[in-house]
């Protein structure tokens, strides 16, 4: 008999637990869904249907001031536009040569991050001040440097004729070294984003791997080459993916400071796109600009993240 009962109560018990295992995992899973969904609904809204809208509209022949009845859809001629188009292809070239910022800022911020984390005294204090720049409004950096690249009373063209350089570069108001001047900008603002994240990578390397490659005879500079780089690869991949991002979308300081010029020596794709849709009004040709600017930024992007794989160590 008891022999029996036991039997019925282990027979309900491993029934009931299937059961109770399946609600409480539909319980689990509609809770995870409700912690998502603002970020959800806040990236479907704001991110995923006006990109599908955008790419609708670059097929068409529309001022977005005339409303929307006014659409008129011509195909793929927006895009066969900007093959003949001679200032979006010299913004496509500008683009390119902003992603030389890239490397050169990641490789000047390497070097102070190393010389900051071996530092004994005032390591808070150099954070601040190389952080500072990053931190500081887009609108008083490009005053500042505008002050600086003046060619006729700036202090860099000061300093230049003080040490016999007679005509120094008019710098931003020169076509041929506008861009640099950006460039110089550029890399001189994301030094400190840069240097407070390879200063937290190099704070997460064990010391016991320098320890060992010490006791091996390995001198700092190949501990440097050996043990820091390699540990910092994850850093640096995140650095270059955001990095080559940024200059994509570089805006506000050439919005500020050259306004495109001097003869379209400064303007790159986001700039030209607005321009194009919010000065001359062409919302459709607009559109394809911005759909073209995605395709750069995925196909980059996967390049580097296939390209990882063999250089990056996790």
């Amino acid at each position: 008999m008891e022999q029996v009962l036991t039997k019925s109560v282990t027979d309900a018990k491993s029934q009931t637990t299937p059961r109770y295992a399946r609600k409480q995992s539909f319980y689990d899973t509609i809770a995870g869904y409700l912690f998502i969904s603002p970020m959800l609904i806040t990236t479907t809204v704001l991110t995923i249907i006006p990109i599908l809208l955008s790419a609708l509209i670059s097929f068409t022949d529309w001022n977005f001031i005339t409303g929307i009845g006014h659409i008129k859809f011509i195909g793929v001629t927006n895009y066969q536009g900007l093959l003949h188009d001679e200032s979006f292809l010299r913004a496509i070239k500008n683009n390119i040569y902003l992603m030389g910022v890239v490397p050169v800022a990641m490789f000047l911020s390497l070097v102070l991050a190393v010389l900051i984390n071996s530092a004994t005294y005032f390591k808070t204090f150099f954070k601040v001040i190389y952080f500072m720049p990053f931190i500081s409004s887009f609108v008083a950096v490009a005053v500042l440097w505008r002050i600086l690249f003046h060619p006729n009373s700036g202090p860099i063209n000061g300093f230049l004729k003080s040490i016999g350089i007679a005509h120094p570069p008019m710098w931003l108001a020169d076509p041929s070294y506008a861009l640099l001047s950006v460039m110089i900008i550029m890399v001189w603002a994301s030094l400190g984003f840069n240097m407070i994240i390879f200063l937290a990578g190099l704070q997460n390397i064990p010391k016991d791997l320098y320890e060992a490659a010490g006791i091996d005879g390995a001198s700092p500079i190949k501990q440097f080459f050996s043990v820091t780089l390699p540990m910092l690869s994850p850093t640096t991949f995140f650095l270059l993916i955001t990095g080559i991002v940024s200059s994509f979308k570089a805006f506000d300081l050439i919005m500020i400071l050259t306004n495109g010029g001097p003869a379209g020596s400064t303007s790159v794709i986001v700039f030209y796109l607005y321009e194009t849709a919010f000065i001359n009004l062409k919302s459709g040709y607009a559109s394809a600009i911005g759909m073209i600017l995605l395709f750069f930024i995925l196909l980059i992007t996967l390049i580097q993240w296939i390209g990882q794989k063999k250089w990056v160590n996790y």
